[in-house]
């Protein structure tokens, strides 16, 4: 808890947002913070209705933050016909938030294939296994169609599955959020400069 009520102050800021983002992210593992690449991913439909769930970062580096999903899924449909996506890590021990936003678009045939690999295979079957966002009977007809998977492999590889794989969020606006005393908290918000680099300005809370 030492690090709760720690200033954001511009001079102590990353000029990377990037930078600033995994300074931020190792002092929440350091915390002991449980899955601190845990985040919430809002999307919308065509029409503007908006969704959230959480998801697990699985890259953050120049090229956008890295989320694997079936691409059966709702955000992957809402992202097809509204590719744009907000991003929201909570450390509630550090008193820390960081919102993302920017556009989405999926990761590449072979990152996804190379990221599936890696998966332990009880995760693989299920994904293979599951009708993602549609509707079952209950648990056990899962349940059952992941033993029968497993009986059809009978212990061979899993095969890489074309409809799961991974999207990738372009940032175009980081905030960084440190929680103060009396709600007089602290946020710098990073947008792109005409320059090429990052403009930082602190919005009031």
């Amino acid at each position: 808890m030492a690090d709760y009520d720690e200033p954001l102050r511009e001079q102590d800021a990353e000029l990377d947002p990037i930078v600033q983002f995994h300074r931020w992210f190792a002092r929440a593992g350091e915390a002991g913070i449980r899955m601190p690449e845990a985040m919430a991913v809002a999307t919308a439909t065509s029409g503007g209705a908006p969704s959230m769930r959480m998801v697990l970062m699985k890259g953050c580096d120049e090229r956008g933050v890295v989320f694997f999903t079936n691409y059966g899924s709702q955000k992957a449909a809402e992202l097809a016909a509204n590719p744009r996506a907000a991003l929201l890590f909570y450390w509630d021990a550090l008193g820390r938030q960081v919102r993302i936003e920017g556009s989405v678009a999926r990761t590449s045939p072979e990152e996804s294939a190379d990221y599936t690999r890696s998966r332990p295979r009880g995760s693989r079957l299920s994904a293979l296994a599951s009708p993602q966002s549609r509707p079952v009977a209950d648990r056990a007809e899962l349940e059952q169609r992941v033993a029968e998977l497993e009986r059809e492999l009978a212990g061979a590889e899993p095969p890489i599955d074309a409809d799961w794989g991974g999207f990738r969020l372009d940032p175009e606006r980081w905030e960084f959020w440190q929680n103060r005393d009396d709600r007089l908290h602290d946020r710098l918000v990073y947008t792109p400069a005409r320059d090429g680099g990052w403009r930082i300005r602190r919005l009031a809370p």
